[in-house]
């Protein structure tokens, strides 16, 4: 039986992505930053899901966090967290989290769990658009995901065979921060969307999905936004 570990698992992206990878027959860990509701969660998903305590954050703790977890055929990182942050109005504490988050915690968390992988192994990190579309305040975000193609290209070299791949969504729309947003608001980014849709949870799921196994994938950063920079 393959094994998934989803790093920020407990909710949106990351929770559609440990439903699907259970229902192909995966054994599952996701990964939240309480230890109940990780556990609680990975119920409701269920018989074959584990839930972990984790905090990217907490980069020195990621080993011990990730002890238990002994093989890794499939590894996501899809922990995320937003920040509103602009270089006129710079919060360095904000800046700093996010940043050690995205950058030094995805990477610490692959060098926690490489011994733990095979040659088959593969791995999908989560970037996101706001690297290319960038928008008021969103100097943090952009950056760091900016970051996250440097960081697939350097590690697709030093970890091959494995591959490693990196998704980048757009507005996804049925997403849970999305979704609760004023129809207006979203009318506005489907009008400049090419394909007269946003990206849905299960878009995301697929390219996920796409990126984990098709084996000639590598070194990728997929883009799942509808087209927006023809626009």
């Amino acid at each position: 039986m393959m094994r998934t570990v989803i790093i920020g698992g407990t909710a949106g992206i990351g929770l559609e992505v440990a439903r699907h990878r259970l229902a192909r027959g995966d054994e599952v860990v996701l990964t939240g930053r309480d230890a109940d509701r990780a556990a609680a969660v990975a119920a409701t998903v269920g018989d074959g899901v584990t839930g972990l305590a984790l905090d990217l954050n907490d980069t020195h703790g990621l080993a011990d966090a990730l002890a238990g977890v002994d093989t890794v055929d499939r590894l996501v990182v899809a922990a995320i967290e937003r920040d509103q942050n602009s270089v006129a109005d710079y919060d360095v504490d904000r800046a700093t989290r996010l940043a050690v988050l995205k950058l030094v915690g995805y990477t610490e968390v692959v060098h926690t769990l490489l011994s733990r992988m095979h040659s088959e192994s593969s791995v999908v990190l989560f970037g996101g658009r706001a690297k290319d579309r960038p928008y008021p305040g969103s100097v943090t975000v952009s950056t760091v995901n900016g970051g996250i193609v440097g960081l697939v290209n350097a590690l697709a070299l030093e970890m091959a065979p494995i591959r490693v791949n990196a998704l980048h969504p757009g507005i996804v729309g049925d997403s849970p921060f999305w979704a609760e947003k004023p129809p207006a608001v979203l009318d506005g980014y489907v009008s400049r969307t090419p394909t007269g849709r946003l990206a849905t949870m299960q878009d995301i799921v697929d390219g996920v999905d796409f990126l984990l196994e098709n084996r000639a994938v590598n070194g990728t950063n997929l883009y799942l936004d509808g087209g927006w920079l023809v626009t």
